[in-house]
């Protein structure tokens, strides 16, 4: 299963009054575990940086100047999400920005349901408990200490690892009866998983002169020691 865990950064709050994405950040993950791709643009807005924005990023007109526009971008974005499952942090706001940008161009739109709210997760999980990706670091232990402002492909890496303890602690697949495994898109098999046995027999980790010992204390016991019913 490919799941893209994304990020972006913008100039406000809301597309239709004029604002614009000026940073993408994704990390690919595969059946949960990172597979070393990332995606990361920083884009021109086409307009002024709002200093309360500047203040959440860092992001300014000086340094977004020489960047690519949005349309520049979107199609190498598309290429890299495909049909994946797009792992968000207030799926909302971001999935609104996309959708508005790639509308914008009249290129295809993201469904909704192709996202996966981390926060609507941690609120479902931990209720009433605070649910900001600094808080579930703090709750996971996980060191954010490079956060000193946000930034999409950091922020991305970081919620990667917030996600899988979300769901179960970085290991959600492990299971000890048949595991369904998604090779590709148009190849899906179940294996039944079962215990190999060891190469190499594990050494005894009692002396013989010990395992004397026990047998000669259970004989005492009778033919009614339990010891001497089992198989």
């Amino acid at each position: 299963m490919r799941e893209i865990v994304l990020d972006t950064e913008t100039t406000g709050f809301e597309p239709e009054q004029g604002d614009r994405i000026v940073e993408i950040g994704g990390v690919e993950l595969f059946n949960h575990m990172p597979t070393g791709k990332t995606f990361h643009k920083y884009i021109n807005p086409e307009r002024s940086m709002p200093n309360e924005a500047f203040e959440v990023h860092g992001l300014g007109d000086d340094f977004l100047r020489d960047k690519p526009l949005f349309s520049e971008v979107a199609q190498d974005f598309l290429n890299f999400v495909g049909d994946a499952k797009l792992v968000i942090h207030n799926a909302a706001f971001d999935m609104k920005f996309l959708n508005a940008e790639l509308g914008w161009l009249k290129l295809p739109q993201l469904p909704w349901d192709q996202a996966i709210d981390t926060l609507a997760i941690a609120r479902k999980k931990f209720p009433g408990s605070p649910a900001s990706l600094d808080a579930l670091c703090r709750r996971f232990g996980i060191d954010n200490s490079d956060r000193t402002l946000h930034g999409a492909l950091l922020d991305s890496e970081i919620l990667a690892e917030v996600y899988l303890e979300l769901i179960g602690g970085r290991q959600p697949d492990f299971a000890l009866a048949g595991a369904h495994v998604e090779t590709s898109k148009n190849d899906t098999r179940t294996e039944d998983w079962r215990p190999l046995p060891r190469p190499t027999t594990l050494p005894k980790r009692i002396t013989d002169e010990e395992s004397s010992a026990h047998a000669a204390f259970i004989e005492k016991l009778g033919d009614g020691a339990i010891w001497k019913k089992s198989p």
